[in-house]
């Protein structure tokens, strides 16, 4: 039997070690994470620690992938720093990209390198319904960013380009300092929102927006100076309805200003079903539309790595 063709893609980010197989259909055949350990009470880790644990669990996510050894590697994908920028840069990615920088050059294929920002903006394209449009906003809200950006497309390439965001707190920030005050593990995401699905009613936070620029800081720290005087379950939800109102006032406004009507939203926060909610539901009010990767590719994972390999190889190759 002939093997088959595939691409890999490879992703190392400050929470997440990931590995992605793709065939040349772009049907996703592996997908293999591990989260990294973070100490309980702990708000992060330091960045010596992710390249360790990330060394630690890339030989182990290569050896959980079935038959690797049969498939005939066409391209590798790899996230080798944070944004589309030439000083971006972070320790964590040096682990991913030097697994595929090794592989590459043992297995003779081509590789190609980009941010995990544009991996994101990847996997979102490959897992949803992708706006039709040339020009769309892409919203990044994770543990490390809360980034807003204007999408356009050039042939088979994306340009990408800054247009709001927050600028202090990123909505994962907020997220984390709140459910860490509340006992939760880090990252605390998941655990927050399902605190958050046993309140009747959200605690109502301010929040604080002047046209594509949020403010978290305020509103965190109204959040954290009422746990001790509302149930826990409302302060989640007042977090995610906080978080939600703010990113969604932002982009209606930007929607306006850039005269777009397509929202794609990635990135762990992004992943939030009522955050989504909140978004759509203002977004639809404005005629614009809000499109949502499956909730699993939202947060940081290598498909979208090896769904840019693909692409990039198939304009090589016809």
């Amino acid at each position: 039997m002939p093997a088959k063709s595939v691409v890999l893609g490879f992703d190392t980010s400050c929470y997440t070690t990931s590995v992605a197989v793709m065939d040349l259909t772009g049907q996703l055949l592996e997908d293999r994470r591990q989260v990294l350990k973070v100490k309980q009470g702990g708000c992060g880790l330091a960045q010596s620690e992710m390249v360790f644990q990330h060394t630690r669990n890339m030989p182990e996510l290569l050896e959980l992938v079935e038959g690797f050894g049969a498939y005939d590697v066409r391209a590798i994908g790899v996230t080798a720093r944070p944004r589309p920028l030439a000083e971006s840069y972070m320790p964590a990615f040096l682990v991913g990209l030097g697994t595929a920088r090794n592989l590459a050059s043992v297995l003779q294929v081509p590789l190609y390198q980009f941010s995990h920002q544009e991996n994101h903006l990847e996997a979102g394209l490959w897992s949803a319904q992708r706006p039709q449009a040339e020009r769309f906003l892409l919203l990044h809200a994770s543990g490390g960013t809360t980034d807003i950006l204007l999408v356009q497309a050039q042939g088979q390439q994306y340009q990408l380009t800054p247009c709001g965001g927050s600028i202090d707190l990123h909505a994962g920030q907020f997220i984390d300092r709140v459910g860490v005050a509340l006992g939760l593990g880090f990252p605390t995401g998941p655990a927050l929102e399902k605190l958050a699905q046993q309140a009747a009613e959200p605690e109502l936070y301010p929040v604080a927006v002047k046209a594509g620029q949020i403010s978290f800081a305020g509103p965190c720290t109204a959040v954290l100076r009422s746990l001790d005087k509302q149930p826990a379950a409302a302060v989640a939800l007042g977090t995610e309805y906080a978080i939600g109102k703010s990113l969604a006032r932002c982009l209606v406004t930007l929607c306006q200003s850039e005269k777009v009507q397509a929202v794609l939203a990635v990135g762990g926060v992004a992943a939030n079903q009522c955050i989504r909610a909140l978004i759509t539901k203002q977004l639809e009010a404005h005629g614009a539309k809000l499109y949502l990767p499956d909730a699993r590719y939202s947060s940081d994972n290598a498909v979208g790595s090896a769904a840019y390999a693909l692409r990039q190889w198939e304009c090589q190759h016809g």
